[in-house]
């Protein structure tokens, strides 16, 4: 059940959703909730104090007549009551329950006085209704019984208790205990009305909390969908800036010392270089240009997984360029056409191959092995190198680097969209191994060519030699 909300704090007809931040999300709701209301209840509901006027002149259209009869009656203090009522359900919005309270003194104190009124209890609509907006359901029920009650018990009394002179006398024209059926269906009447006011109270009140938590779902969702994208958005980041940077100042490092032995081969490397840092910009253009809000127009990145395919060969090269003893080994049918399946492969070898190349010490092999069997893919790096991704400290007690772990993090996160899964840790020789499976949903062709292939690519200080076990490759 839902808790009380402070009858001073918040007005009746805008009760927030306090769980739900203001966002895109809760203009969005509000349109269409305004949609739903025609002219007339959209001028009202943004002008509560005008409707609080229109409920107050309508009570008193409905107790006119009982008023009327009762200064014709010579009754004044009947219509004193009643009139009193109507500025009383002004406030029914700030004060409800004691707008409501004191509305049933008013109309009690009235019906005592003229019993055969019509519409006596019509304050008590409005002020129960108004309760049941703010307040529990359990709360309305006890306030429409205590308001209620008392009413019931006065027509009772009225009809066969010490009262029941202060009925009109009927008898001459009405049939046998005309009283007492007159006092139990205006009992019955008040009952009813009181119960079917409070009723609507409460359904309103439900179906705008039904329409705060949407509102409230819908600004979590859109969080949610945020800090997804912010995630991608970083994990792309990270993986473009740790590889390019790696690559990057390994090449630089090398271009430095074979500069004056080989200033042929400095060429190429610092050529290599310059390839990495202008794929890096490329793909960091890409990746930053889904967050303009006309990436849509003409000379912005399109909202597209990079290709990735046939880069792959051009990131064993650039590791090998940068000194790593890399060997590729593919078994199987190619990879899946899907452009974000294969990024998520490319995107895996490169962080596993970024990290031997920046924790790897004494490194003479790197193995790459891509395995296709079916819808699964695995993918094995592993070196034999003494440094691990997860080292905290050299052996002279200083940072290893000044790496944060979200490599490994980023992986896994790539291979769950997959069905997949990511292991790092040590490798029998004293190595480090990666070792990714991940699920596709393309079954491969059944052709001869591709049904059973293998390429192997060796590459030794610069050198690479490749053999096809397949005529079709």
């Amino acid at each position: 059940m839902i808790d009380a909300v402070p009858l001073d704090a918040v007005p009746i007809d805008a009760v927030p959703a306090r769980d739900a931040p203001a966002g895109q999300a809760d203009a969005s709701l509000a349109e269409l909730t305004a949609r739903r209301r025609g002219r007339i209840r959209r001028y009202l509901f943004a002008r509560p104090r005008v409707m609080d006027v229109l409920v107050m002149l309508c009570y008193l259209v409905l107790v006119t007549p009982t008023a009327v009869e009762s200064i014709a009656d010579g009754d004044w203090p009947v219509a004193l009551l009643l009139a009193a009522a109507g500025p009383v359900l002004l406030f029914r919005r700030t004060r409800p329950v004691l707008v409501a309270a004191a509305v049933a003194s008013l109309e009690l104190s009235a019906t005592f006085l003229h019993p055969w009124g019509s519409n006596v209890s019509a304050g008590l609509w409005f002020s129960l209704y108004s309760v049941a907006l703010v307040r529990t359901r359990r709360f309305t029920v006890a306030a429409l019984a205590l308001t209620t009650a008392p009413l019931v018990l006065l027509y009772f009394t009225l009809a066969v208790g010490p009262l029941d002179g202060r009925l009109p006398d009927m008898a001459v024209s009405s049939p046998e205990n005309f009283q007492l059926v007159a006092s139990i269906a205006a009992a019955i009447s008040i009952t009813l009305s009181n119960v079917i006011a409070a009723g609507i109270g409460i359904s309103v009140r439900q179906r705008r909390e039904h329409e705060h938590e949407i509102a409230a779902w819908a600004a979590r969702a859109r969080q949610l969908g945020s800090v997804t994208e912010r995630n991608r958005i970083a994990r792309e980041m990270h993986d473009v800036v740790a590889h390019s940077l790696t690559v990057m100042i390994s090449l630089s490092d090398g271009a430095a010392v074979v500069v004056r032995k080989d200033p042929g081969r400095a060429a190429g490397v610092l050529a290599e270089l310059s390839r990495t840092g202008r794929t890096a910009l490329a793909d960091m253009r890409s990746v930053l240009g889904v967050l303009r809000d006309d990436a849509g127009a003409a000379g912005h990145a399109p909202r597209e997984p990079l290709v990735a395919g046939g880069n792959l060969t051009k990131l064993l090269e650039g590791f090998r360029t940068a000194g790593l003893p890399l060997h590729y080994t593919h078994t199987g049918p190619s990879l899946p056409a899907d452009a974000a399946f294969q990024l998520t492969v490319y995107r895996i070898v490169q962080e596993s191959l970024t990290n031997v190349l920046r924790y790897g010490r004494a490194l003479s092999r790197v193995d790459v092995h891509i395995l296709r069997d079916g819808s699964r893919v695995t993918i094995d790096v592993v070196d034999d190198g003494r440094g691990t991704v997860d080292s905290a400290a050299t052996a002279g007690g200083a940072p290893a680097s000044p790496g944060t772990g979200q490599g490994i993090a980023g992986m896994r996160e790539r291979a769950r969209i997959y069905a997949g899964t990511v292991h790092a840790g040590r490798s029998g020789d004293g190595g480090w191994r990666v070792h990714a499976e991940l699920n596709c949903h393309e079954e491969p062709e059944d052709t001869e060519d591709t049904s059973d292939t293998a390429t192997q690519t060796r590459g030794h200080s610069g050198r690479q030699t490749t053999d096809s076990r397949s005529a079709g490759r």
